[in-house]
Parts: structure tokens; sequence; C-alpha cells
């Protein structure tokens, strides 16, 4: 059976060498078994045929079974008509309208034949009309056996290549009807019989040709479920495989140097949260095992100082730490943070980036070598081949959706064994996102913020209101603060946005002629970047206008207002990145979003949901809901290293867990792979990752 869902395309009646190029161009199908694992998008029941006197108001999807009485046609400009068909089913009469494809249309449907007419009815000048439906000839349809229709998406080229949902809807009959024997199980019975599933062939005939809204649900249940289950199945075994294979070092002591910070230079009192991280940090480093831990944190909850301390733990056991940052400027600020926090303690801490050269540069790498610095602050220059270290045992990733899998894995080698890594993020990451993209890693949450620490008020404002907006944003600086005004940079639009950022810097600078502007976007030359930031940093520059490359990592406790311009062009998480430049001094802070009048009802919520909350958990788990887990900022880079085609995170939390916790009892009774009552599973999942796919190991 697998040879029959492994065979070409194109030699499914009504596909041939061309279509296959076009299937294969536009949805990467080139098999049986791709165009069976194709889903529709939704299923539209085709049981019931309406009479046209008894429908009313707006309506969804409805058939009808209707004659052609005649056709007009209407002149829409140059080489343009629209095609009306006036049709009556006994009741009243209707109208057809296509705007293409008329002459294929008149030759195809003759008047006073009847036909079965599907669509969505709109109301055109007191009469219901059908645009572009789809017709049957009753004597060719049988309602009976129609049930709920599948609907497929499709791309403008194949629609115009005659590719459409119902082409599709008639090649995956086709097939279907060829495969004579079961389609083989990839799930055994000890799994699908307590959940209640039904079997993969059954689930495959009925996702595509449903009699009933029970059996969509049933196929659904069954197939998102296949594809979460082998998701996490593939993670943790990974997992179990890497801490197998990896031991740690064991950090068996917390001795002078984490003990004389913690009584004489700890800036603050830890929160509950900040103690219960560390003691979970601290348990993993003292396992024996090589520490993989997801440390999320919202902006301003004390990450970095809880990464300092686990810190000193390393250094306590004679080991050294490093610190990785995406950007020099974030680099920088964590050397600066470090040293406050440390004040006179005699722990040497350095940086390394690409500005820092010559003399400098050949001082820190041999002070490193011989094991003098015990903590290096750098941003990818650190895992340069000439960099190397006396003992690595720490190792702390900022953002690390920055960096690739490749880039961190050259930072590990850098140590006899693994050191213990601690990825940090102040992307709020929800639950279900989390377990699938870095489900091979343990998580700690930072979920309270420091005492004294004022919420940033967010208001939404209209870009008409601009000069009121201006007014705002004097005042505070003549009260001695800073602002940050940021244009969008969307790739699609990036000349335009560009242009956009040119002349509204000019604008700024004739609205603020007494004010000291700096201006930063992603074009501009490195050093030229860098200089630009860092005098606003140092308060040179009192107004920061820039693209969202000041979304992560920078840290100007005095900058009290965050105003973004066509705040309606960004995602939730991007705004909620942006909101927390401001908000880290002891001064109320603010965030203004700026949009047209004119918004959507999504984009409308996205604002409220901003305007309503600072809590970056609650946003994340609305941006997942709205946007979906392709769109989110970072997933991609992050590790979502598969396409889900059926499975929705957003929607499936649930099923993400269950898929879980069943893969976990698996790899808990066979975690070397080799027992024969799992062969099945470990087969599939080889197979799987053999496939186009992208199933390569996330951490």
């Amino acid at each position: 059976m697998l040879n029959v869902l492994d065979q070409d395309i194109q030699f499914l009646p009504g596909v041939g060498p061309r279509r296959k190029a076009l299937l294969s161009q536009e949805l990467g199908i080139t098999t049986f078994g791709e165009l069976l694992e194709y889903y529709p998008y939704k299923h539209i029941d085709r049981s019931r045929i309406y009479k046209i006197g008894e429908m009313h108001g707006e309506m969804p999807f409805v058939q009808i079974c209707a004659h052609i009485l005649s056709y007009e046609t209407f002149e829409m400009g140059p080489r343009r008509t629209r095609l009306v068909a006036h049709v009556f089913d006994g009741t009243a009469v209707a109208d057809l309208v296509w705007f293409t494809g008329a002459k294929y249309i008149m030759e195809t449907y003759k008047p006073g034949i009847d036909y079965i007419i599907f669509g969505r009815p709109t109301v055109y000048n007191g009469r219901y009309q059908f645009a572009h439906p789809d017709i049957d000839p009753v004597s060719e349809l049988q309602l009976s056996q129609m049930g709920m229709q599948p609907y497929y998406v499709t791309t403008e080229k194949m629609k115009k290549a005659g590719i459409t949902s119902r082409a599709i809807e008639k090649l995956t009959k086709s097939m279907l009807e060829r495969l004579h024997e079961p389609i083989a199980e990839t799930l055994p019975p000890f799994i699908t019989r307590p959940l209640n599933m039904v079997s993969r062939d059954e689930a495959f005939r009925k996702i595509h040709y449903p009699k009933t809204p029970d059996d969509v649900a049933q196929a659904r249940y069954r197939l998102k479920f296949e594809e979460l289950f082998y998701v996490q199945l593939n993670i943790l075994r990974y997992a179990n495989d890497h801490r197998r294979k990896y031991r740690g070092y064991v950090f068996s002591s917390v001795g002078q140097v984490f003990n004389d910070f913690y009584y004489h230079h700890l800036p603050f009192p830890l929160t509950g949260a900040q103690k219960r991280v560390i003691r979970e940090i601290r348990g993993d480093m003292g396992s024996g095992r090589q520490m993989n831990r997801l440390l999320q944190g919202d902006v301003g909850s004390g990450k970095t100082l809880v990464a300092l301390m686990c810190m000193l733990i390393a250094i306590d056991n004679g080991f050294q730490a490093c610190i990785m940052a995406p950007t020099e400027i974030l680099a920088e600020q964590h050397l600066a943070t470090i040293r406050s926090f440390l004040g006179d303690m005699d722990v040497r801490v350095e940086l390394l980036t690409g500005m820092v050269k010559g003399k400098r540069r050949r001082e820190v790498l041999e002070a490193l070598v011989d094991g003098r610095v015990k903590i290096l602050v750098g941003t990818h220059a650190v895992i340069e081949d000439t960099v190397q270290f006396a003992n690595l045992g720490f190792v702390v990733v900022d953002e690390q959706h920055r960096f690739g899998v490749e880039q961190r894995a050259r930072l590990w080698a850098k140590s006899t064994n693994p050191p213990h890594v601690l990825v940090m993020t102040a992307t709020p990451i929800p639950r279900t996102l989390a377990m699938t993209i870095y489900g091979d890693l343990d998580v700690s949450v930072i979920d309270e913020l420091p005492p004294g620490r004022k919420p940033v008020y967010t208001l939404h404002k209209f870009d008409d209101q601009m000069t009121s907006l201006y007014a705002g944003i004097r005042q505070q600086i003549n009260e001695g603060r800073q602002a940050y005004i940021v244009f969008p940079l969307i790739k699609e639009s990036e000349k335009i946005d560009l242009k956009n950022l040119e002349e509204g810097f000019e604008v700024l600078k004739e609205v603020f002629p007494d004010m000291r502007l700096s201006k930063v976007h992603g074009q501009m030359k490195a050093m030229e970047k860098e200089e630009e930031m860092r005098r606003f940093v140092s308060g040179e520059t009192q107004i920061l206008v820039a693209t969202t490359v000041i979304e992560v990592g920078v840290n100007v406790p005095n900058a009290s207002v965050m105003v973004i311009l066509n705040a309606e062009r960004f995602g939730l998480s991007q705004l909620h990145q942006l909101r927390g430049r401001v908000g880290r001094g002891a001064d109320q802070s603010y965030c203004i979003l700026v949009s047209k009048r004119s918004l959507s009802e999504e984009t409308r919520k996205r604002i409220n949901i901003m305007c309503d909350t600072n809590d970056g958990f609650l946003i994340a788990e609305a941006d997942l809901k709205l946007r979906g887990p392709g769109d989110l900022e970072g997933t991609q880079q992050s590790g979502m290293a598969f396409d889900l085609k059926i499975a929705d995170i957003a929607r499936d939390g649930q099923l993400v867990q269950l898929a879980r916790d069943e893969a976990q009892k698996i790899v808990d009774a066979d975690p070397l792979c080799q027992k024969t009552e799992y062969a099945m599973l470990w087969h599939h999942l080889d197979a799987l990752r053999k496939s186009n796919i992208n199933w390569a190991a996330i951490s």
C-alpha cells in the first residue's frame, strides 16, 4: 500500500505532466500520498436544496435546483464583460454572475436544463445572485451521496489552469477509489483504542468525503493527534538521547563568590519568581546531566540578575561563564549591568564583539585561555575559532531566536563536556507553542515584576491627532525624559517605508527644532547605527526615530514615551516588545499606538488588547489565536522545524498536551527505541524525518 501512495501524481487520471508540474510548484504535491495529505480547509453541507422563494436575509453557502431562462452580457470597459444568467426554480428568479469565461459558460450550460447551483448568495437590485457558482447537471450529481463538500486552498495560478477546489476534490476522489486496500496504519491499537480514534484509512476517507459533521470531527481528531504525536515523539526522543549521551558538569557547591554577592551586593531583594527559577536551575546544575533550560520572563522581570547569580555558581565551582547577545548594543548593556551589579567584587568580566580589536582583543583572548576572565559577554564574535576558554561550564544565550542551531553548537564545542545552557527570551511564548518549539528544553518562567515598577500606560490615538501627541512628547522631554518614535519597516513595502521614515524624520526636526534627534534603521551601516544608538543611550539626543531594530535589547531607563506609528501594521507580540523599551525607570511611562481611523475588526482587537493589559503571556496567547504560530515574531528562526498540515497550535492546545503525554509514555517505556511493540512508531518517525519535512532536532 505504501508503494501506491509513493506513486507519481502524474499517473493519476486527470493530472499528467503539466498539471503535475503546477501541483508540485504551487503546493509541493508530487505523489498520491502528498495529495492525500492535502486536507480541505472547510466543509459545506450539500445535503439540502433550498427554494429561491424561501431564501431570506444574508445566507451562507446554499444550493438550489433551477434551469437557465436566458443570458445577458454587460460591457465593463475595454475587453471586460459581465455575464448574467437568469435562473428559475418554480418559486422565484435568481441571477448567476461571471466576470470571466463567458464563452465557456454559455457553451457549457444550456437554457431549459435543470442544474444544481451552489454558492454564496448576495442580494443585488432586490434579487439574489450567485457569483461564479459551482454548477452540475442534476443527472450527474447524486445529492444523497454529496454530504459535506470539501473545500481546498488553491492559488491564482492553479485556478487559471483549471485546478480549482472542485478539481482537487475530483482528483482526490479518483485516487481514493483506486486504493482498494486499507491505508497502512501508523499508530498501534494500544494508543488509538483508549482514545476512541478511527483508523488512519477511515480518517483519510472521512476528511475528504464526509457524510456528516461528525465524520469531519472524527477524522480531524485522529489526523491532528497523529501529526502532533509524531512531532512530540521526535522532540522527546531527541531530548532523551541528548540527556543520555551528554553528562553535565556537576556544580556541587554554592561558595564564597555567590554568597558575597547575595549578602553584600544584591541590588534589591529577589522576587519569589526569581528565587524559584534559581532553585530550578541550581537543581539542574547539580544533577550530573547537562542543563538545557529556557528562561522566559517579560521585559523588566529580572532575567539578567538570575543569569548572573547562576554564572557565579559556575565560578564557585571553578568554571567560566559566557553570555551571548544578538547585538553589540545589547552585549554592551549586559556588560554594564553585570559590572554595576558586581561592584567591587573580584570577578573579571570582559566584552568581546566585532568592535573589540587589536591589542585589546589579544588581551581578552589571552585572559580567557588562562582563566583570568571569569565571565565573557559577547556577540557572535565569541563563537569564532580564535576564542578559547580555560574551562567553560555555563552559557547564557539571550534572545535565542536570533541565533541558529549551528551557531550555538559551535559555542558548546568550546568545552570538553557541553556546558550547561540557559536560553533567555523576553518574548513571552504561549505554553502550547513553547511545548512544540522548545519541547526539548525544560522551561522556567519569571512571572512577577520587581516591586516598584509602574505598568506602562498605553493609549490609542488616530493619525489626525498628531498635534496634541507632539505636545505630550514635548512636555515629557521638558521634564528631562526621552522618547522613541517608531515607523514600520515591513519587507513588502520596504522602499515606501524607508521613504516615510526619512520624510518623517525631516518633519519631526521641524516640529521639535529645539530638540536633538537620532535616526536608526536596518539599512544603515553598522558603525553609523551604533553611533546613533549610543548618542540616545548616553542622553545626547532626546528623541530616537527608528524602525523595529530597537525592538530587542535597548535599555534606556530615562526614556518614558514610546510612539508607534501605523500601529495597525504590527502584530501583538511586536507591539509588546516595542512597548517594553519604556517603563524601565521609576517614572510613569507611556506607549501611544497611532493608527488610521478605518480599522479592521481584527486590528481593533489587537489594539484594544494592548491598551487593556501589560501581561506579555496574555498578549502572546491572543497573538497566537489571532495570527497563528507561523506569523509570530521569531518562530520561524527559533526552530519550528516542521509544517503542520492540519493541526493548529493556537486552537489545539489540549490535543498538544495529549499528544505529548502519549509520546512521553513511549519514550519512558522504550528509551533505547529497541522494543518490538514500539517498532511501528520508531519506523514511521524515521520515515518522516527522511521526508521533505525538515524534522531537524530543535536544540
